[in-house]
């Protein structure tokens, strides 16, 4: 039997078969089956898929057990994918998603210098800055404790001259684009947070290996869900005590 609350839906919003399977990562012909054979998807595409229709999911899927649905099982449902390592995420995913954002951006590490080395993402920057995106760049002090001890967690000692390098690689959107805000942190950090509106990159971070080496969660806010909003928070306490750039945080002088 066909799913025709799914076919109306998708009508609803002027988006086709091809755009709903792009916007929730699946397979064009998977979403067809929804559509023409009425077969159910896995809990997390049935979220995906309201979200992105704007309509609650009980519409497209009615199920009586969904009634006694669990916050657990819908922060389970906003992981789209893990990644064993970063170094497993696709090249352009990083930029992808901050291309999709239009209200937030926000880079929440300690370095983040294999970003700040890409001019690519710093012209993104410099266009988002420019429109209605608000947009947050949150690098590690490289005099505090716990940079320090995140260089030795790491086996290399260097984190604070990694820091000097990235702040080297922002220094021309200083001045030039003031809409983009600067600002470094002292605290410590189990995970590195990479957003996008509601869109997220969760580099964790792993004792004695380098956060390259460490999972990756990509996340994608639903509502009632509560994985996602937790690192978001996270994310605004630390910029409300973090403190500007000066000239000696990036030369050391």
């Amino acid at each position: 039997m066909s799913n025709e609350r799914l076919r109306s839906a998708l009508l609803a919003q002027g988006m086709s078969v091809h755009d709903l399977a792009e916007a929730i990562e699946v397979n064009p012909k998977t979403v067809e089956r929804w559509i023409t054979q009425g077969k159910v998807p896995y809990r997390r595409h049935q979220y995906a898929t309201a979200s992105q229709l704007k309509v609650d999911v009980t519409t497209l899927w009615p199920d009586d057990s969904r009634a006694v649905e669990t916050a657990t099982d819908l922060s389970k449902a906003e992981i789209v994918t893990i990644y064993p390592h970063r170094h497993m995420v696709p090249n352009n995913l990083w930029r992808d998603i901050y291309e999709r954002a239009e209200s937030h951006i926000d880079l929440l590490v300690y370095s983040g210098l294999w970003m700040s080395e890409d001019p690519l993402f710093h012209d993104l920057l410099k266009r988002k800055s420019q429109g209605a995106t608000q947009v947050r760049i949150l690098l590690g002090d490289p005099a505090c404790a716990a940079v320090r001890q995140r260089g030795i967690d790491e086996g290399h000692r260097i984190m604070d001259g990694k820091i000097r390098n990235a702040l080297v690689n922002y220094r021309p959107l200083f001045a030039s684009h003031p809409g983009i805000g600067f600002r470094l942190h002292d605290g410590t950090l189990y995970n590195s947070l990479f957003r996008s509106d509601d869109e997220m990159l969760v580099n964790t971070h792993v004792y004695g290996i380098g956060a390259y080496m460490a999972p990756v969660l990509h996340l994608r806010r639903l509502p009632g869900g509560g994985l996602f909003d937790t690192y978001a928070n996270s994310i605004e306490q630390t910029w409300s005590t973090a403190r500007p750039v000066s000239d000696h945080d990036i030369t050391g002088a």
